[in-house]
């Protein structure tokens, strides 16, 4: 098992990780062995710019969410340089990017599992 596969069981189980993934799919977003925090995502949030850990055809990747498509409940997971991996289903999205060495991603903290509604009282 890699170690994009125990991260994303650990993230799976509800725990945020950080760690140093490799390789240069995500430049200039994430830059290889720059440390990312990962926290369980609520893959219903997700839109095009997300950097989300998530399975595609049996292969765990870091990496963006290019398209969503809500009525299925899937999003479209590709590279920063253009190549697009698939769709995946939500079930197998599983944790959100919310920092890359320590520089908060915006957004992604609300689209964390469980995190507190940030919508105003009606």
């Amino acid at each position: 098992m890699g170690m994009l596969e125990v991260q994303a069981e650990r993230v799976r189980a509800g725990a945020t990780v950080e760690f140093r993934p490799t390789g240069t799919s995500m430049v200039p977003l994430v830059h290889s062995r720059q440390r990312v925090r990962v926290a369980p995502a609520d893959p219903t949030l997700l839109e095009p710019g997300d950097i989300v850990l998530a399975r595609v055809s049996g292969t765990v990747y870091l990496h963006l969410v290019t398209a969503v498509d809500a009525p299925r409940r899937r999003v479209q997971i590709s590279n920063n340089r253009g190549r697009v991996n698939g769709w995946t289903g939500h079930d197998r999205v599983f944790g959100i990017c919310l920092a890359v060495d320590d520089v908060p991603r915006p957004g992604s903290s609300a689209k964390v599992r469980g995190a507190p509604d940030t919508a105003a009282p009606a």
